[in-house]
């Protein structure tokens, strides 16, 4: 429904244009719609919204790699987000240089598959500072030895399992490796046409700096675009901090040793008398039998306990848990 005019506003609007106020000429003009070239050879299938959460999620996963592969490469490695876009694969796969590492990826529970692409001096950087070198990568690239092959593999599959974790907050993934091509005329598993979104990052290793492209087709993605939005990401995340996080860090707090001692009592004897101790001596302690013993986790004197046996072994049995107040 067209919006409607008060009486006052009508009278205001013909005052003005008596007045000279506003010309009938620029109000058509403004009421004129732009217009729009639109390409149907290159639907805008990915919006600003959509590149934005990917971008977000790539960035959670460049910190991962930089965390990660010093581990392996024992040297500093950075990892940001360059930019995105979305491009047709014809575009993408014709930027390919040779030899180039392709990582095609089954991005299970979803359809079809994801790219991983890394440059080429990134990838002997990696065999170098693996087998025992300073990661300094070639001058003029070649083709990847038989002997290569398979730290190349390695290094794609650490990339790949490290996606897991980033993805959690839209789906959760669980990306098998397809297959490793170096020639880029041999990874044609997404129809030239269709629309693809691309995350770049740029990773250094040292002192090699190189890029890594991720290529996600909208068939793959079509099923959760609804959820790559930073609204949903943000609540889902959120959700998640106030559900899990709780749970996570006592489970973790639950697998730290932590030592525990018992103490029978204390006494003072002269460095002669500990010296010449022999077997059936006695040491008296400040303690009576029937005392409970004071029990130590960590330095913190927590609980009260009986001394006795199980099973052969000398064991306490706790009498009381002492509290804060009472220490």
């Amino acid at each position: 429904m067209s919006e409607v005019l008060s009486q006052n506003e009508i009278d205001g609007l013909l005052a003005a244009l008596n007045s000279g106020e506003l010309d009938v000429d620029q109000m058509q003009a403004a009421d004129e719609k732009k217009v729009k070239d639109y390409d149907f050879k290159r639907p805008a299938k990915f919006s600003k919204e959509h590149l934005r959460t990917l971008e977000m999620i790539y960035e959670h996963y460049g910190r991962l790699l930089s965390t990660t592969l010093p581990l392996y490469l024992r040297k500093n490695v950075t990892v940001s987000v360059a930019n995105s876009e979305t491009v047709t694969y014809s575009e993408f796969s014709n930027a390919l240089s040779n030899p180039v590492i392709l990582g095609v990826i089954s991005f299970l529970p979803l359809q079809g598959t994801i790219i991983l692409e890394l440059q080429a001096n990134i990838g002997f950087s990696f065999i170098d500072r693996m087998l025992g070198g300073t990661g300094v990568g070639l001058d003029k690239p070649r083709p990847f030895t038989d002997i290569e092959m398979p730290l190349i593999e390695k290094l794609v599959t650490i990339c790949m399992q490290l996606m897991v974790e980033p993805w959690q907050n839209v789906v959760s993934i669980n990306p098998v490796m397809e297959r490793i091509e170096t020639n880029p005329q041999f990874a044609q598993v997404i129809s030239p046409t269709d629309m693809i979104a691309i995350v770049t990052l740029n990773i250094k290793i040292g002192e090699t700096e190189g890029l890594m492209n991720v290529c996600l087709p909208y068939f793959t993605l079509e099923s959760v675009m609804d959820k790559l939005n930073t609204k949903f990401w943000f609540s889902t995340m959120q959700k998640n901090v106030d559900e899990d996080f709780g749970e996570y860090l006592e489970s973790m707090v639950k697998h730290v040793d932590i030592p525990v001692k018992a103490v029978l009592g204390k006494c003072n004897v002269s460095v002669n008398d500990f010296v010449h101790l022999q077997p059936g001596d006695i040491i008296r302690l400040d303690n009576r039998v029937n005392t409970d013993m004071q029990v130590y986790v960590g330095n913190i004197y927590k609980f009260t306990g009986l001394p006795g046996t199980t099973k052969d072994k000398y064991a306490v049995r706790i009498t009381s848990v002492v509290r804060e107040e009472e220490e």
